[in-house]
């Protein structure tokens, strides 16, 4: 069956107690991304619509067989669309979703001419690139294997190819040697690509950053080396400098990517999902069947808690990525100069919003000597404070906001700011309140000596200089808070379906890497975006070493030879193993994975949740060795997650609030010990018994790891996951959020009952004067949990017109259709905002008149043929009425050529005269 998938607008909003702010795929209006069933010319489809629809993008490929198109009237598009998907020669039909520019924290940057020294801060950190030892890359790098002969595209915003450090060229016989630029510099998502064969990263620095983690070159000052850098690289830039890229340009860089040859395909972009049915992550995962392996980055929405899974990472047998803090956090600061009575030294600092530093030269100042406040300067400042204008005030970072630390200061004259970090490292503070002139940020240890010496009632003089122009300096900080840890903002699985995401981990918090030499040469940035590129480069070196680029077999190596580490949150470690769904198998081991002699079968195994529970399960062990190894598997259980904060809570919990426990899975194997010879493989049954103890209405997630410990000193681990609970017993829809306001208003105040909106005359919602006289209603869904299908339905309240006493009835409710661009299908959880102008999605539009809309959402595993499987709720009565159209404008139709009619009577049908009287007085 054909289906068409018609989704809104989603924006990026969690609802209710926990809520926190997430980013959510747009819809670009008008535009579809068609799937042949065979192909044909893409020109001659596209010329069928008669100049209604212009071709986007050819997407013929070896594995998809397509095009992207764009109806020039985007109000008739879903007219349109729908009966596109009844053409015989259409396999499916989507819309075109929008995904930003890859998320990453920009912590500091510098460039070659000022890397005039290099020091080390803090503890006993080394210049040895943490990254590399902390996943055995090292160890490639001894013996010589740099990934030569291996092809790695980057999907991304492009590469500075121009880098001394990245090959300093583009094409044939150079490291960016392959790729295209689908875009240009100017395309921002809502515009019209420029494509060329150029992929030059100039402007963003996102790619050019991933490109150096993985095949940096040794020749710079920092001393920055990619984990393979006998690779070659392709570039396909997807992005502009500024603003998101649609799924079909993503659909076309990957199958051009796979198309030339590559062995490896990497990209840290995506948005909230948690479907692997999505069209972008289908995709990506044909070509991982077909023999390249896929790596995408988990995604950095860690704060949202549990299922939270990413697209396109949450595609089957595509490999999601999460990360961990660098156990080093590198800083290139920005030098300046202090001095303490009359001794002088050197700092580091990193500027921020505003940096007017240049030739301030201040005292220190700073309203209290505690350097382990937290809330230090978060309380207005004592009526003993002096003027602060003539001093830089000294601040220690944490608790409160940077803005309202910095509001108290500029409220007893403070033009200057410092900040002191309360974690390794610094970074770059926005705080743009009135009165600041300039803000920076230094290091905790540099902060704490200023501090001491104020509280001995010494002066200390700082002399800033500009952070634009200043000498900067590489300074390696040891990070004993976070390093090695799972990275806060990575984002957790699994999918609503109980798929496994992610499936392991690399460093991806405080990586120092190459960055566009128009921004500076050299970055630390940190996002699950710098752990994908590392988990690609290692991929690059076991294919070197085992001489196989089979995706399951890689995956399955370096999942079962990861490390699992504790869970630690705000600094503490918790007793327990960190759940499945937040580090997949651990972080990665790649020369264990690379010498491994024992093969397992599968990277992971999920036992679904209680409705639809899978006990027993199996997977094989292979020894590839030349001698016999005796085997004993065990169960290590990890902490279990509650979903929820408590029984009643409709959203999940966010990251902050996510309860852990440690009631475990009880695990049965049989056999539990034997012995295989070399070459010789056993299958082992896994018998699977729920953890107790639990509240199931909380939806806990638990989670461990199946042991597996050989006499030739081998210890492999896989990881499983499942449900204690019913996702299908989860409600799905947020009624209480879920509601009607003016599509003017952008806090979606509920409106009161029977309200008139006033929409434009049907067909001009998209002029600019007639939407401005308009008031339109506005329908806020907001999802608890992803739902797979979101139903509303236009339920009239009236019988005027024919059109209401025709109405259909669809699982008990009278209906007059849907709005246009619904059903909405595969929806992540989050707020979904729709602003009505009557339209329906048959191209029709509604009379005037009294409506209410029943919203419906589908619950997970739900059948869609059923009324029973939704949430459902509606919204309070309302009334509708048109504009008048101009007198050179055509009256175009409203329900299939019916005149518009309204009523306030609610279920009773009106003599004409009355539903005339009523229209008139409508009518503006």
């Amino acid at each position: 069956m054909v289906r068409l998938d018609l989704a809104t607008v989603l924006l990026a909003v969690a609802a209710a107690v926990n809520a926190v702010q997430v980013d959510t795929p747009e819809v670009l209006p008008g535009a579809y991304i068609v799937e042949y069933e065979n192909d044909q010319d893409t020109n001659a489809f596209v010329r069928k619509f008669g100049g209604r629809a212009s071709l986007r993008k050819d997407l013929r490929f070896k594995l998809f067989k397509g095009a992207s198109i764009q109806f020039k009237d985007t109000k008739n598009a879903e007219e349109m669309a729908a009966k596109v998907a009844k053409l015989p020669t259409i396999k499916r039909i989507f819309p075109v979703r929008r995904y930003p520019i890859p998320q990453h924290d920009v912590l500091s940057t510098g460039d070659d001419a000022a890397a005039l020294v290099k020091r080390q801060l803090g503890g006993n950190a080394t210049n040895t690139f943490s990254p590399h030892l902390m996943t055995q890359v090292d160890k490639f790098k001894a013996a010589g294997i740099t990934g030569k002969g291996i092809k790695i595209a980057v999907i991304d915003t492009g590469i500075d190819y121009t880098h001394p450090a990245l090959g300093g060229c583009f094409g044939p016989g150079c490291l960016v040697s392959y790729g295209a630029d689908l875009v240009g510099d100017a395309f921002n998502g809502a515009n019209q690509p420029r494509p060329d064969n150029d992929p030059v990263d100039n402007c963003n620095g996102h790619g050019t950053h991933v490109a150096g983690i993985i095949a940096a070159q040794s020749n710079n000052p920092y001393g920055i080396v990619g984990a393979a850098e006998g690779v070659e690289l392709g570039a396909y830039r997807v992005f502009g400098c500024q603003g998101d890229v649609g799924n079909d340009l993503l659909i076309a860089a990957y199958n051009m990517a796979y198309e030339a040859g590559s062995d490896i395909i990497t990209a840290s972009i995506g948005g909230a999902s948690g479907w692997s049915e999505d069209p972008w992550a289908a995709v990506v995962s044909r070509i991982v069947e077909n023999g390249v392996p896929c790596v995408v980055s988990a995604g950095n929405d860690g704060a949202a808690g549990v299922f939270y899974a990413s697209t396109a990472a949450n595609g089957k047998q595509v490999t999601a990525i999460a990360s961990v803090d660098n156990v080093i956090t590198p800083a290139l600061l920005a030098n300046a100069t202090y001095q303490i009575d009359a001794k002088s030294d050197f700092f580091g600092f990193t500027g921020g919003d505003p940096q007017s530093w240049n030739g301030v030269s201040l005292p220190l100042w700073t309203v209290n000597y505690n350097t382990t406040d937290e809330a230090h300067g978060c309380d207005p400042y004592p009526a003993s404070t002096p003027n602060l204008s003539g001093y830089i005030v000294l601040i220690r970072r944490g608790s409160c906001t940077f803005v309202q630390k910095v509001e108290n200061a500029v409220a007893k004259g403070a033009r200057y700011v410092i900040f002191y970090n309360n974690v390794p490292g610094t970074l770059s503070v926005t705080a743009r309140v009135p009165g600041l002139s300039a803000v920076a940020t230094i290091p905790a240890g540099t902060g704490e000596v200023w501090v001491k010496a104020l509280e001995a009632g010494k002066r200390v003089l700082v002399n800033m200089a500009n952070p634009s122009t200043a000498p900067r300096f590489l300074a390696n900080f040891d990070n004993p808070t976070s390093g090695g840890y799972l990275s806060s903002f990575t984002s957790w699985g699994p999918t609503f379906e109980v798929e496994s995401k992610p499936q392991f981990s690399t460093p991806g918090g405080y990586i120092l890497s190459t960055y566009p030499r128009l921004l500076g040469s050299y970055g630390v940035l940190s996002g699950t975006s710098m752990a994908c590129p590392l988990a690609a480069a290692i991929y690059a070196l076991v294919m070197n070493v085992r001489g196989t680029k089979d995706p399951k077999t890689i995956e399955n190596l370096l999942s079962s030879t990861a490390k699992p580490n504790l869970f630690r949150r705000d600094g503490v470690s918790s007793p327990y193993l960190a759940p499945v769904p937040q580090q997949g198998g651990g972080l990665v081991q790649a020369w264990d994975a690379a010498k491994a002699t024992t093969l397992l079968s599968t990277s992971g195994l999920s036992f679904n949740d209680t409705d639809h529970f899978k006990p027993v399960q199996t997977f094989t062990i292979s020894n590839t060795g030349s001698s016999s190894v005796t085997y004993s598997l065990s169960n290590i259980g990890a902490a279990t997650a509650y979903t929820y904060s408590s029984p009643g809570a409709l959203t999940p919990a966010s990251l902050t609030n996510v309860e852990l426990t440690g009631n475990f899975a009880s695990l049965a194997f049989t056999p539990s010990t034997f012995s295989l010879g070399a070459g010789q493989r056993r299958i082992v049954t896994v018998k699977a018994t729920a953890p107790t103890g639990l509240d199931v209405k909380r939806l806990p997630v638990y989670s461990g790891y199946i042991a597996i410990n050989g006499s030739d000193g081998s210890a492999l681990s896989l990881p499983y996951l499942g449900v204690a609970g019913s996702l299908h017993s989860v409600v799905v829809l947020n009624s209480d959020n879920t509601l009607l306001a003016r599509a003017r208003d952008s806090t979606n105040s509920p409106v009161t009952a029977n309200l008139t909106f006033t929409l434009p005359p049907p067909g001009q919602s998209n002029i600019t004067a007639v939407r401005n006289r308009a008031d339109m209603p506005k329908l806020v869904v907001t999802l608890a949990m992803g739902s797979a299908m979101i139903r509303v339905d236009v339920v009239p309240l009236t019988n005027c017109s024919t059109a209401a006493q025709n109405a259909k009835i669809v699982f008990g409710t009278r209906t007059l259709g849907q709005p246009e661009e619904f059903p909405s299908w595969y929806n992540p959880r989050g707020t979904l905002q729709y602003a009505w102008d009557g339209r329906l999605a048959d191209g029709s539009y509604v009379p005037a008149g009294r409506y209410k809309l029943t919203v419906r959402a589908l619950r997970i595993f739900g059948d869609e043929s059923k009324p029973e499987e939704y949430d459902v709720t509606e919204t309070v009565p309302f009334r509708i009425r048109y504009l008048t159209e101009g007198k050179t404008q055509k009256r175009k139709r409203l329900v299939k050529g019916e005149r518009a009619l309204w009523s306030v009577g609610v279920e009773r049908r009106q003599t004409p005269e009355q539903c005339e009287a009523d229209e008139r007085s409508l009518k503006l």
